[in-house]
């Protein structure tokens, strides 16, 4: 992190950079939605196919015509079945596939900063190599922690907050994983409030598009990328 401050850097200088790279970038904004979205659906549909969950939704449904009561109890019962824990590991595998797919964005950001030609294989670097093995391992890590935390109402939140400049700092400063969640607790205890508030617009932010124009949601879907690089070159320092 920066030693010297000669001011706090503020929310609106977060904000107005977010806003800067996210709009500079909105053609590479669509296509990740696309891709994502693409890649996500069609292993959805697949596996859910493999496994009979819409046989399953279907017995839900019945189910729920005949009281409250046998709804839950048979999803309870589905929830236990051989077919729902497979696609319940096909399900986290997809995210994890697609996480390193954010990791494109921190470099097409640097490469906004130097004034270089931004390529679409950029959009894909956190697969290149030996790396897309560490990002696939960290998300591994993030997905089940969250999942066990999610039914609570802070911990997730917490979660987030915690570990939101993991993968800026593992992909920039090669920082391994629980050295990354160090530094990023650091970084929130200094700058809590400016943290905070950021994580909460871009969650709004991200959301809004599908909320209210439906389609534009593909443009805002990836804005949370934008957020976090703009905060972690805010806070942070690269220089040894």
């Amino acid at each position: 992190m920066q030693n010297n401050y000669p001011q706090k850097p503020g929310i609106n200088l977060m904000l107005k950079q977010a806003f800067f790279y996210w709009n500079k970038t909105l053609l590479f904004q669509l296509m990740f939605s696309i891709v994502y979205f693409g890649v996500f659906f069609t292993s959805i549909f697949f596996f859910a196919s493999k496994y009979g969950i819409w046989d399953q939704q279907q017995e839900l449904m019945e189910a729920l015509k005949v009281s409250t009561e046998a709804y839950v109890q048979k999803a309870t019962e589905l929830g236990q079945t051989e077919n729902s824990r497979y696609f319940s590991y096909a399900f986290l595998g997809t995210m994890v596939f697609l996480y390193p797919l954010n990791l494109g964005f921190f470099q097409i950001f640097r490469k906004v900063d130097l004034n270089e030609k931004i390529e679409l294989g950029d959009l894909f670097v956190g697969y290149n190599g030996f790396n897309f093995f560490k990002y696939i391992g960290y998300a591994l890590f993030w997905f089940l922690v969250y999942m066990m935390i999610f039914r609570t109402v802070l911990l997730p939140v917490v979660w987030v907050m915690v570990t939101v400049f993991v993968a800026p700092l593992m992909f920039f400063m090669d920082k391994r994983i629980f050295e990354a969640i160090s530094l990023n607790f650091k970084a929130l205890r200094m700058f809590f409030i400016e943290i905070f508030v950021c994580v909460m617009v871009a969650f709004l932010f991200k959301y809004l598009g599908f909320a209210l124009f439906l389609i534009g949601g593909l443009f805002t879907f990836p804005f949370w990328n934008a957020i976090i690089y703009s905060m972690y070159k805010t806070i942070f320092s690269e220089k040894n």
